[in-house]
C-alpha cells in the first residue's frame, strides 16, 4: 500500500513497483484506489487490473474489475471506499495475484478523516509494507502508531523531484478528458428502472452519472441520465455499454456530468 498526499508522486512509484516486479516475474495487480483522478480507468471508480498499459486494459477486459464509488472524494463516501478495496483485493487474490500495488487517494487530513480511513484501510487489508510518501512530516499521525504498533512494514521514500502540484481547474480538467474518452462511441439506451434494483433510491435527475453493477456488485460501466419519464418509470442513459442485459443493480453516483463538455459537479 503507497499512502501520501495529494501531488506527491504516489501514482509514478506506484508505476515504477508495478513494472519492475513484472520484471521480476512476479504477478502483480494494480489497484488504482482514487475516485478524482485515477489512472487506469473513468472517474468515480476503483479499479483493478493486472495490466496499467490502456490498450491491454481495454482489449482483456475479463481481468478488469471497476467498483463505482459514486463521487470524486472519498469524502462522504468512505464505506464505500473500504468495502471496494476489500472486494478488489479479494478479487485480485482469487485472479492469482502474487504482490497488489495499491495506489491510495490523497485524502491525508485528519480533519476530513483522511487519517481515519488510512488506518480503517491498513487494520482491514493488512499490507505487509506500507510505502509512505510525505513532504514535512504530515504523515506522522499515521506513521507514529503504525512503528510502535510494528504489525506492518514501513518504508518512507523520498517525494520524486518530478512531482508537481495540479490545481483544481488541471484536476477537473482531466476528468473532463477522462469522460470524453470513457463515453466516446456512447449512445441512448431506455431502461425501465421498475425491473431494476436501484441504490440508493430512484431519485433520478438529469446528467446525474449511474453506474451498471452486476451480479457481484462490480461496475459493469458508467451512463449520464439524459431522460426521465416518471410516468412510465423508464430514463433514456447515454452509455459505452452495448448490452445491459446482465445489469442487475443501477447504482446513483453524487456526481453530475455535462455529456457536452464533460466537466463534472459534485451534488
Amino acid at each position: 500500500m503507497v499512502v501520501g498526499g495529494p501531488d506527491v508522486g504516489k501514482t509514478t512509484f506506484c508505476q515504477y513497483l508495478f513494472y519492475r516486479l513484472r520484471e521480476l516475474g512476479v504477478r502483480v495487480a494494480f489497484l488504482d484506489g482514487d475516485p478524482g483522478q485515477s489512472t487506469i480507468g473513468p472517474p468515480t471508480m476503483m479499479h483493478l487490473s493486472h495490466s496499467i498499459d490502456p490498450l491491454l486494459i481495454s482489449s482483456e477486459p475479463g481481468e478488469t474489475h471497476h467498483w463505482f464509488v459514486g463521487s470524486i472524494s472519498p469524502s462522504g463516501h468512505m464505506l464505500s471506499m473500504l468495502v471496494g478495496a476489500a472486494r478488489l483485493v479479494n478479487k485480485a487474490n482469487e485472479l492469482g495475484a502474487e504482490t497488489i500495488i495499491y495506489d491510495t487517494s490523497g485524502l491525508i487530513d485528519p480533519a476530513q478523516g483522511g487519517v481515519a480511513l488510512k488506518r480503517a484501510k491498513i487494520d482491514l487489508l493488512m499490507p505487509v509494507i506500507v510505502f509512505a510518501i510525505q513532504k514535512d512530516r504530515e504523515l506522522d499521525p499515521l506513521l507514529v502508531p503504525l512503528r510502535l504498533i510494528k504489525r506492518h512494514r514501513i518504508i518512507e521514500v523520498v517525494q520524486s523531484p518530478s512531482a508537481y502540484r495540479r490545481d483544481i481547474t488541471n484536476r477537473q480538467s482531466h476528468r473532463a478528458w477522462q469522460y470524453s474518452q470513457y463515453f466516446t462511441g456512447a449512445r441512448l439506451q431506455r431502461i425501465d428502472w421498475s425491473r431494476t434494483a436501484i441504490i440508493p433510491m430512484p431519485r433520478f435527475a438529469l446528467d446525474r452519472l449511474i453506474a451498471f453493477e452486476d451480479q457481484d456488485g462490480f461496475a459493469m460501466g458508467l451512463g449520464i441520465i439524459k431522460a426521465i419519464d416518471r410516468e412510465s418509470h423508464t430514463i433514456d442513459v447515454l452509455t459505452s455499454l452495448s448490452s445491459l442485459a446482465e445489469v442487475v443493480t443501477i447504482h446513483i453516483g453524487d456526481v453530475y456530468v455535462d455529456s457536452q463538455t464533460y466537466r463534472d459537479r459534485r451534488v
